[in-house]
């Protein structure tokens, strides 16, 4: 672990917990999971859509003559 051992960082989650509080870091923490669930489904919903669909269209360029 390097300079830092198990009390260093037991210490700055004591200082965390001061000042941000249980409740706040409860939401956080929530808030994170929801956001990181949405994320997966939308991404096993990319998935889900055909491949062989084109995003768009090609575009026939015709040269100024």
């Amino acid at each position: 672990m390097g300079t830092w051992s198990i009390w260093h960082w037991l210490v700055v989650l004591a200082i965390v917990v001061l000042i941000f509080g249980t409740r706040k870091l409860r939401n956080l923490g929530g808030d994170l999971g929801g956001a990181i669930k949405n994320f997966k489904g939308a991404m096993k919903e990319g998935e889900s859509e055909s491949p062989d669909k084109p995003a768009s269209p090609p575009v026939d360029k015709k040269p100024d003559a």
